[in-house]
């Protein structure tokens, strides 16, 4: 399970159908609970004010996370609107529609026996690229921050196969939900196809995270004790973002279009290699990746210590490994990459540099950034290129052994951007790389030389324990094509 452009995505022609959710009770709350008794995370509240903002501006901010996954054999279509309409009343924060309310931003979630599905054909297709098409536009044209609901669910049958799509607004998910999605419905899909009903143990909600998190945090001020690692990061790195160190070639205050590129960096035994490489010094395979994108971009330009902001899950914290949701936690990380350092000591300082980020990762990123940085919290994006570096070993999540089943992929869509964003995936074919970045002619000549480096970095290490001489690629690159598709 990878990472890439749904654009890349071969998905066969077929007849497309979507199940639309509806309520059976009216708006969201109307059962005469409380509506203001739920409210939104961090996370939650900053994306929604931002697509306020943006669209009082009429400058509307868009994005969204799909998975794709195949079924086998024709597809039950009753069976599987059942498995999807039990995926969204098990995960209450699916079933929530946000409201803003004196201020704060509250969730209103709907009883789950008060949602139904209905079906639609919506298209057939005998080309495979007028599907791929249809889906990039229906995703961007289906998702929308400020409207319930905030997914939208389909598949493309065919006589003998099936092709699934969910996709939704980050509001109400995450990377890590991806997974969760797949093993789900296609658990609940698989019983009910035996005559089962399938039913899964009950699912904690994310709204009780983000309540925990809001009484935690919500009454801390500037001089608390807690945001001491943040102000000695700021110290150091002279501003709350730590910036991305290249040319990518943008204007202040301009956000601009998007190149959406994936490739892979290592083959399954290269990766193996790699990670035993990086276990002999006491290092994770994440932390040798970490080490040489530092390496790659000081030969690069860059400074010698290396400072970024690095995604954690929350979901350690408690029993939330099956709630789907938004729980990553966005922080700080720095350590030395010095030139003549070698491969065991840039781990060293790697390692060191996590673990005390990883002994101050309670302050919730948004929390911080209000309180440290409020000239720039009020801004409707990052101001600047920020470094940004985001791992995530697919193979250990639940359900993986089924992968090659099901060949799920995640894809990511943004309108627009400042800077570039990187997300690397271990899974069973070997370690992947998607970015995001600008499309000005520097940040594409900017990030094809660091891929090209990065790549070379690593297969180095996996062959030689050590990091490549600095100003030597690999030679040509393989486009996004050659490297990312697959077949459904």
């Amino acid at each position: 399970m990878r990472q890439f452009p749904l654009e890349l995505r071969h998905v066969a022609p077929g007849r497309v159908v979507e199940w639309r959710l509806r309520s059976t009770a009216g708006p969201a709350g109307a059962d005469g609970g409380d509506p203001a008794g739920r409210r939104a995370s961090f996370n939650q509240d900053k994306h929604f004010t931002v697509a306020e903002e943006s669209r009082g501006a009429d400058d509307p901010v868009a994005s969204w996370l799909a998975i794709t996954f195949e079924v086998e054999g024709a597809l039950d279509e009753v069976a599987l609107a059942r498995a999807l309409l039990g995926f969204v009343r098990r995960h209450e924060v699916l079933r929530c529609e946000f409201r803003r309310l004196a201020g704060e931003l509250a969730c209103e979630p709907l009883a789950p026996g008060e949602l139904a599905l209905e079906a639609e054909h919506v298209a057939s297709f005998d080309s495979a690229e007028r599907l791929r098409a249809f889906l990039v536009e229906r995703f961007k044209r289906s998702i929308d921050t400020l409207s319930w609901p905030l997914f939208t669910m389909g598949a493309v049958l065919r006589p003998d196969s099936a092709t699934v799509y969910l996709a939704f607004d980050h509001i109400v998910c995450d990377g890590m939900s991806m997974p969760i999605v797949v093993r789900e419905v296609m658990t609940a899909y698989e019983a009910l196809r035996r005559g089962e009903e399938g039913a899964l143990p009950p699912v904690p909600s994310y709204l009780d995270f983000a309540e925990e998190q809001r009484r935690r945090y919500l009454s801390i001020d500037a001089d608390d004790e807690r945001l001491d690692y943040w102000k000695s990061f700021i110290a150091r790195n002279g501003e709350f973002f730590p910036r991305f160190p290249l040319d990518l070639g943008v204007e202040p205050d301009r956000m601009y279009p998007i190149v959406n590129e994936a490739s892979s960096l290592l083959d399954p035994a290269e990766a193996e290699v790699f990670e035993k490489t990086c276990l002999e010094v006491g290092a994770k395979p994440f932390m040798g990746l970490l080490g040489s994108v530092a390496v790659c971009l000081r030969d690069a330009g860059g400074p010698g210590v290396y400072r970024g902001f690095m995604p954690v899950s929350e979901r350690g914290r408690g029993s939330w490994n099956d709630a789907v949701g938004w729980f990553v936690n966005t922080m700080p990380i720095e350590f030395d990459a010095s030139p003549g350092r070698d491969f065991a000591q840039v781990m060293a300082a790697v390692r060191a540099g996590f673990g005390e980020m990883i002994a101050h990762i309670d302050v919730p990123f948004v929390r911080a950034w209000e309180l440290l940085a409020p000239q720039e919290f009020a801004a409707r994006s990052w101001p600047y290129p920020v470094n940004f570096f985001s791992y995530i070993d697919m193979r250990k999540c639940r359900g993986a052994e089924r992968h090659h089943e099901w060949r799920p992929a995640t894809h990511v869509w943004s309108a627009r951007a400042n800077g570039a964003c990187s997300w690397f995936q271990r899974d069973a074919d070997g370690l992947h790389m998607n970015s995001l970045y600008v499309d000005t002619a520097a940040a594409r000549r900017t990030m094809g030389d660091f891929q090209d480096a990065l790549r070379e970095t690593v297969r180095s290490v996996a062959r030689t324990g050590g990091f490549r001489r600095p100003g030597r690629l690999a030679g040509p690159r393989r486009s996004a094509e050659q490297a990312a598709p697959l077949r459904a």
